[in-house]
């Protein structure tokens, strides 16, 4: 799919992206030394499209089925409040992520690249995917993004938020000089 295909009318408005971790936010990839410890690998420019929402007065949560200090840490660098690891049922997970977080299941958006993300998906208002998913969570996601999990695909959904939520002026055109043409958006 292409960045144009972004719902943006049924964007407007959205309150809260909720990401899953592996295969989203990071390629899929879980590396473990031989003590046991787990090491991940995440995008710079996911990170930024992330504070960018924020910006923006987008939440972003973190749901995962996997449990794992790393994820923490980085949630804690990137302000991220509400962060539910080891949901191996997310719909019960994110269940636990609406009340904490006050927010409608109807407000928010989920991102997720496995068959174990699909009941947050579909009772979210919208479900995205990174180009790479698995193919079911493909075929029921509301919007591709072009670019693969742990490569982009979290900027890539940032921005179609932002555009949609008409913050793309305060956020990133007036402070940084970028149209979003300039970063590949034909709106």
């Amino acid at each position: 799919m292409k960045q144009h295909e972004f719902p943006f009318a049924e964007a407007r408005g959205v309150r809260m992206l909720i990401l899953d971790v592996d295969g989203v936010l990071t390629d899929g990839s879980i590396i473990m030394d031989n003590q046991g410890e787990e090491w991940k690998r995440f995008n710079v420019r996911d990170g930024h499209g992330i504070k960018l929402l924020q910006r923006a007065a987008i939440k972003v949560a973190i749901l995962t089925g996997r449990s794992s200090g790393v994820v923490a840490s980085r949630a804690h660098d990137l302000g991220i409040a509400h962060v539910i690891q080891g949901s191996l049922n997310k719909a019960e997970g994110l269940d636990v992520l609406l009340h904490e977080s006050g927010i409608a299941q109807s407000d928010c958006v989920f991102m997720g690249d496995d068959v174990l993300d699909l009941p947050p998906m579909r009772r979210c208002r919208l479900g995205f995917a990174p180009a790479d998913a698995h193919l079911p969570v493909l075929r029921s996601a509301d919007w591709v993004s072009s670019h693969a999990g742990g490569c982009g695909a979290v900027r890539q959904v940032a921005e179609g938020l932002i555009l949609a939520n008409d913050a793309w002026s305060d956020v990133i055109e007036t402070p940084y000089g970028v149209s979003p043409l300039d970063c590949g958006w034909d709106v």
